[in-house]
């Protein structure tokens, strides 16, 4: 679909500038990350991580026991990433829970099931898809829980004093913007087809499969990170409520 050559990787690093300088420029941060700087860090560590995984990948879709450890690689990388995203403490770990919650098991039914073999041209795309799911929900709902219950503290602290349980208290403020995390998700399903059309049924399209087949194919992986994400939103939400996600206090 794409030549690579020179020309796009000219374009590629036109647009990485482009990106970093527009958040530069609207001063986009947060108190954790200056995003114009995290913009051309992720840019080249993508290249870098994709280089890397396309000369290994022709190899690891051969080895049953590699394409079993890419996997646990892949949900490994993506708790990380969701617990240090949602916080700098000691907690981030529990992130490793919302990820799989809902990640793990949906593709270990679709391999029981027979769905999709256990060959890597076909696991590693699917578990990638989902456990990216996963990370996002863990991510999203994760962080505006804790947000939430920063800025309405005392409104947890009333709740407390009315009888409420610590559990309970703080789910009734976070849930509300827990469950934000999903409108992604549910606008993506809304509007495929309509508005977007997304990589998987491109790619088929592309790869000479059927229209149908194509769309079946999106349609199981829209359906398939509803429920993922669900389940991660779900758990992450419980478990900032439990205490068990925390933030340091902000000094």
């Amino acid at each position: 679909m794409l030549p690579v050559d020179r020309t796009l990787g000219i374009v590629l690093v036109v647009l990485l500038v482009v990106a970093a300088g527009v958040a530069a420029y609207a001063r986009l941060a947060d108190p954790q990350e200056n995003y114009a700087r995290g913009i051309v860090l992720a840019g080249v560590r993508a290249t870098v991580q994709l280089a890397v995984v396309s000369l290994l990948i022709g190899w690891v879709v051969k080895h049953q026991a590699a394409l079993l450890g890419f996997v646990a690689l892949m949900y490994a990388v993506a708790a990380r990433t969701a617990g240090r995203r949602v916080t700098r403490n000691r907690t981030w770990w529990w992130a490793f829970v919302p990820v799989g919650a809902g990640s793990l098991p949906v593709v270990a039914a679709l391999v029981v099931t027979g769905l999709v073999p256990v060959n890597g041209t076909a696991l590693i795309p699917v578990a990638g898809i989902l456990i990216g799911g996963g990370l996002t929900s863990t991510v999203l709902g994760g962080r505006r829980a804790l947000e939430e219950l920063s800025g309405r503290a005392g409104e947890v602290e009333a709740a407390m004093a009315l009888g409420f349980s610590d559990r309970d208290a703080r789910m009734e403020i976070a849930r509300p913007a827990a469950a934000g995390a999903l409108v992604p998700a549910l606008d993506q399903t809304r509007t495929v087809g309509l508005v977007t059309l997304p990589g998987a049924f491109v790619g088929l399209l592309l790869g000479g499969a059927s229209p149908v087949t194509a769309g079946a194919v999106q349609l199981f992986v829209l359906i398939a990170l509803l429920a993922v994400q669900a389940i991660g939103v779900t758990v992450v939400l419980e478990l900032v409520a439990r205490g068990r996600i925390t933030r340091p206090p902000a000094s």
